[in-house]
């Protein structure tokens, strides 16, 4: 199972939104990195949502229910189906995240600006313990 990082502006589209319609297609990302980690999906992985703007934190996960189709015209951008799984116990913030050692070459702490990324599955269990 492959771990991820779906960033969303919660005033946008946030876990609080993807709870009340129980799934939505992950849809409109425009950069390159970032639409290839949206093809490596597989239903069944699994991702955090990550509030940026002023809350900088993960909340939530949810898992992929359907990997990667396309998204618009001329086959350059893909989506994939995300579900609700469980908010986390509590928020894992961007200072957390910042201030573990395990964590330091967690690719969303090295490219801040990528609104999808991957995680290890060390990082993950890691991100697991700090959500408590």
């Amino acid at each position: 199972m492959g771990h991820w990082l779906l960033k969303s502006e919660p005033d946008s589209y946030g876990w609080d939104d993807l709870v009340r319609d129980g799934g939505t297609e992950w849809d409109g990302v425009r950069n390159n990195a970032a639409a290839g980690h949206l093809r490596a999906m597989a239903a069944g992985d699994e991702a955090l949502i990550y509030h940026s703007g002023k809350d900088k934190a993960a909340v939530g996960i949810a898992r992929i229910a359907r990997a990667a189709q396309a998204d618009g015209d001329g086959g350059r951008w893909v989506s994939v189906c995300v579900e609700p799984v469980r908010p986390l116990p509590r928020p894992v913030t961007l200072a957390a995240m910042k201030a573990e050692p395990a964590l330091a070459d967690m690719a969303m702490l090295r490219q801040s600006r990528l609104s999808v990324s991957p995680i290890t599955d060390a990082a993950w269990q890691v991100l697991m313990r700090l959500a408590g």
